[in-house]
């Protein structure tokens, strides 16, 4: 299992890597795509459905899968290439999640970023709000704190790189621009994305019997309300009674 390419020779994928005595992890390219992701998830979902004795848990990526085993039922090696029989027997599946729609508030106090950036893709905010809600969304994966869910899909002319300094404190359920990428907030924290509104509805909530929200493999769309409505969902989901529309295909 390398560790490293060796000089000159080509990497092949996919490819294990170690991580560390209790972990291994898979790679299927070097560079993001959904291709890419679908054979993560593929390959994630099929060790939920043929569970290997002594994996403990699995990490998706964008482009990879961690597998975190039990040495002392199974050995690194034996568990790299029952990985690599699966990664290779073909059979990626299409779709692995949800179709998800998600209010957002575009404006308000959550925008701090939207003047802005209308003005530098030289659009009216109400342009750069539609074409922020005409796309459809993937969730390549939940990281960087918990239920974050970063978003694959964001229209080629809103691609904005990140602020070079980072606020202290951007709320849950701030929606937002990094790069390539859109963003729903999960918790309260820093954070050097750009912000354009908010959704009422939480991606991360520990009392709940699922915590996350959403999983990778869902996808997502989003659709404008006004304060009014912003507001009455916020009651909603205060005391748990909204309900996420998942959209039947």
């Amino acid at each position: 299992m390398p560790l490293m390419p060796q000089p000159g020779k080509e990497i092949s994928y996919p490819r294990i890597l170690r991580c560390g005595d209790r972990a291994i992890g898979i790679e299927f390219s070097d560079a993001i795509s959904e291709t890419a992701n679908l054979e993560v998830l593929s390959l994630d979902a099929s060790l939920t459905a043929e569970p290997i004795d002594g994996v403990l848990e699995t990490i998706p990526t964008y482009r990879s899968l961690t597998v975190i085993y039990d040495p002392r039922k199974i050995g690194g090696a034996a568990l790299g290439e029952d990985l690599m029989q699966r990664a290779t027997r073909g059979g990626a599946i299409e779709h692995t999640g949800r179709l998800l729609e998600f209010p957002v508030f575009y404006g308000g106090e959550h925008q701090a970023d939207l003047d802005e950036l209308a003005e530098m893709k030289n659009m009216t905010v109400a342009e750069v709000i539609a074409m922020h809600a005409s796309a459809e969304y993937r969730v390549y994966m939940i990281g960087f704190a918990p239920g974050f869910a970063y978003l694959g899909g964001l229209p080629e002319v809103l691609h904005t790189p990140r602020l070079a300094v980072p606020r202290q404190r951007i709320e849950a359920g701030a929606i937002g621009i990094g790069g390539r990428q859109s963003s729903i907030n999960s918790v309260p924290g820093p954070s050097g994305w750009r912000f354009l509104g908010r959704t009422p509805f939480k991606l991360f909530d520990a009392t709940r019997a699922e915590p996350f929200l959403v999983k990778a493999g869902d996808r997502i769309r989003f659709h404008g309300i006004d304060a009014d409505e912003a507001k009455d969902l916020d009651g909603q989901v205060a005391a748990g009674t909204a309900e996420l529309k998942e959209i039947a295909e």
